[in-house]
């Protein structure tokens, strides 16, 4: 008698689990690209403020602790442009917000050639600053063949050179009519979110245009605001190709504001102790008042 052959059961195989990567892992390679490419240099920045370094003297770096910063604080030259820096930011804020609010409400409404006036109004906000900077310096701003003192002429005034004459006020106009567009389009998506059954009801109510406005239109433009002031805040203080195109921080130090003061210290100066520290300042600036005029608007928009 033959035993019968038996055969050892085999069992499935166990299938290869697949590496697992947590969110942590998926998030902090573009952490440390962020880290690497922002924070590292403004850490060298803050580093290099420390210090008497020019480039002209490259062997001698002595620690000058917060002389730099005591230079910029003290000198009334500096503390003008600081003031430049906040009226150019403050300025063009203001205007983009007022005139961006009147095109949104005007876009908002049904009227034929809406596309088109919409696309018009946008094209500005997409040439870049030193060409801005020459269109409005040679064709609307030249005190012999542009636009602005071709109309002055024709109703009987004299030439002026706008850019020697008012030239901060120049600055703003050009970076306003730049600006004005963003504006208008972050206003205008606000406004079209907004429903349409309390227009009606405050209308039925018997509210003004101006109380229709003031109680159901502005309280919804809250967040929208806040996104614009946020954005311009940030961009309006760090203008340089505007200034470079135009007055080149003139006449003296009228329209230099801290990031063409940067400028003229590391690049015509080699400066990049005092411009290093400039640059701090600019970054705390922005910080303080982008956080200012956020809180600022939250109060309003609670009625506080």
């Amino acid at each position: 008698m033959t035993a019968a052959a038996t055969t050892p059961a085999t069992s499935a195989p166990t299938p290869r689990r697949g590496l697992r990567l947590s969110p942590a892992a998926l998030i902090w390679p573009a952490m440390l690209y962020l880290i690497l490419t922002t924070q590292v240099p403004f850490f060298m920045t803050v580093y290099y403020s420390f210090f008497r370094y020019n480039l002209a003297i490259p062997g001698s770096r002595p620690f000058v602790g917060f002389a730099n910063y005591q230079n910029l604080l003290t000198d009334p030259q500096n503390l003008h442009i600081l003031w430049n820096t906040v009226v150019l930011a403050g300025g063009t804020l203001i205007l983009t917000l007022i005139i961006g609010a009147a095109l949104a409400l005007l876009l908002n409404r049904d009227f034929p050639g809406r596309a088109l006036l919409r696309t018009l109004l946008i094209s500005s906000f997409l040439i870049m600053p030193v060409v801005t900077a020459v269109v409005w310096k040679n064709m609307l701003m030249n005190p012999v063949f542009g636009f602005f003192s071709w109309v002055v002429t024709g109703l009987g005034g004299h030439p002026v050179d706008w850019l020697t004459q008012y030239p901060m006020a120049s600055v703003i106009a050009m970076i306003t009519w730049e600006w004005t567009p963003f504006a208008m389009l972050i206003l205008l998506t606000g406004l079209q979110s907004l429903p349409d059954e309390q227009l009606e009801a405050a209308r039925l109510d018997g509210a003004s245009p101006w109380q229709e406005f003031r109680y159901v239109v502005l309280p919804h433009w809250t967040q929208a605001i806040q996104v614009v002031v946020l954005m311009e805040t940030i961009a309006l203080l760090q203008v340089y190709g505007e200034i470079y195109g135009s007055t080149s921080g003139g006449p003296g130090v009228a329209t230099t504001n801290l990031p063409y003061f940067i400028y003229q210290k590391a690049f015509a100066e080699y400066n990049i102790g005092l411009a290093s520290a400039a640059g701090v300042i600019t970054v705390i600036l922005t910080n303080v008042l982008a956080a200012y005029m956020l809180r600022l608007l939250t109060r309003a928009g609670r009625g506080e």
